[in-house]
């Protein structure tokens, strides 16, 4: 089961403060920025705090708008998204309304924590143990495992700061608001230590918007063992294409690979895999191709994720992979692994596309997982998956 997309999102000033030092909350964004955070957590499957938010501020982490909710029921779905907090002690105010309003409720806590966390609040929500200490990839396992997958990150600093360290936060949405507070003592939003990538490293921006008199930027953070231009978000992705290819009909003349197309804001457009649909020649590109209109506009600020190189040569289809890519006007791909010899001597899909302009990212770490469902026709993975 592949982990949640993880959304990171706060407000600061504009000297990266997310408060002051008053008794009262500092207001940092306005009525319009309030109704965009609205309409995140309604297309989120769950919403995270830490136990040092839920004690600071008290919020009931809700979908406002009833439109938004309806919406929601519409499509399937819970009004509410799933509301969780981490707390390592467990030690929680049950008449916060966290626990009292609505939405189900979710507490990861320690192993130490458990039993003061269930005497707490265990009758408003489920109450899981991480071990000895909070475990995220533990965490994120297990919101995947039940069935969520996008995670909206609410706060505070310290659970933004360890997910960021960790390489676990696929993006950042940061709302600058136009003030600067000026207090050495105001709460950051990152802390100090260690981020991947090193202090040289650059998150990658993704778009920015104005929200009333607040400027918002989306970051894609950089992750440890990927290329300079992958991303943690691209690792997310990846491996759910890597997890489709495992959906593939087995084959002994063709290669069982997974691809998932996601727009430009980080949402999912469309996935195929190999073999779909009993079409005995489909490849995994060609299948989520298909599914979206030849005109989406999308498709122009798109990423394709193919767990295996696109093909630059078919005898099955007039045009490869590839190509196809190119003529959809997508512009940039993250892949696991490259396309061995063993069908198609010297195929060099990321050649094509890089003639045609496409950007390809390469993340050699999921290099095993593209491999695994083809392990018959490839027994061992090469030292290095990279053509010379």
């Amino acid at each position: 089961m592949s982990r949640p997309h993880v959304l990171l999102s706060a407000a600061v000033s504009l000297d990266g403060c997310l408060d002051d030092t008053g008794p009262e909350r500092l207001l940092l964004s306005g009525a319009e920025d309030f109704d965009r955070v609205d309409a995140v957590r309604a297309a989120s499957d769950a919403i995270l705090v830490g136990a040092g938010t839920l004690r600071a501020d008290r919020p009931r982490l809700l979908v406002n708008s009833a439109e938004r909710r309806a919406k929601r029921v519409e499509d399937g779905r819970p009004a509410y998204p799933l509301k969780v907090a981490v707390s390592a002690s467990g030690d929680l105010d049950p008449g916060d309304p966290f626990w009292t309003t609505g939405g189900a409720r979710l507490l990861y806590t320690t192993d130490d924590g458990a039993a003061l966390a269930r005497a707490r609040v265990g009758g408003a929500a489920d109450v899981v143990a991480l071990g000895a200490t909070v475990d995220w990839a533990a965490l994120l396992d297990d919101l995947g495992a039940r069935g969520v997958r996008r995670l909206l990150v609410e706060g505070g600093a310290r659970v933004h700061t360890q997910l960021l360290q960790l390489g676990l936060a696929d993006e950042l949405r940061l709302a600058v608001a136009p003030l600067v507070v000026g207090e050495p003592d105001a709460p950051r939003l990152f802390g100090p230590g260690a981020y991947p990538g090193g202090p040289r490293s650059r998150m990658r921006v993704l778009d920015a918007e104005r929200v009333g008199d607040v400027i918002v930027t989306r970051y894609a953070p950089t992750v440890p063992g990927t290329t300079e231009a992958a991303t943690a978000a691209d690792r997310h992705w990846l491996r759910l294409a890597c997890d489709l290819a495992a959906d593939c009909p087995p084959s002994e003349t063709a290669f069982s690979v997974g691809a998932v197309i996601v727009a430009a804001d980080g949402t999912e457009l469309a996935r195929g895999h190999s073999r779909e649909g009993g079409d005995p020649v489909v490849h995994a590109e060609e299948a989520a191709l298909a599914k979206l209109p030849a005109d989406d506009a999308r498709l122009a600020t798109a990423t394709v994720y193919s767990s295996l190189e696109p093909c630059a040569h078919r005898a099955s289809r007039p045009r490869p992979c590839a190509r196809l890519i190119v003529d959809a006007g997508v512009r940039r791909v993250v892949t696991a692994w490259r396309e061995p010899d063993t069908f198609v001597p010297g195929a060099d899909g990321i050649g094509v596309l890089g003639a045609a302009g496409v950007v390809v990212a390469e993340v050699p770490e999921l290099a095993e997982a593209a491999v695994r469902p083809n392990r018959h026709l490839v027994p061992t993975l090469p030292s290095s998956t990279h053509k010379e």
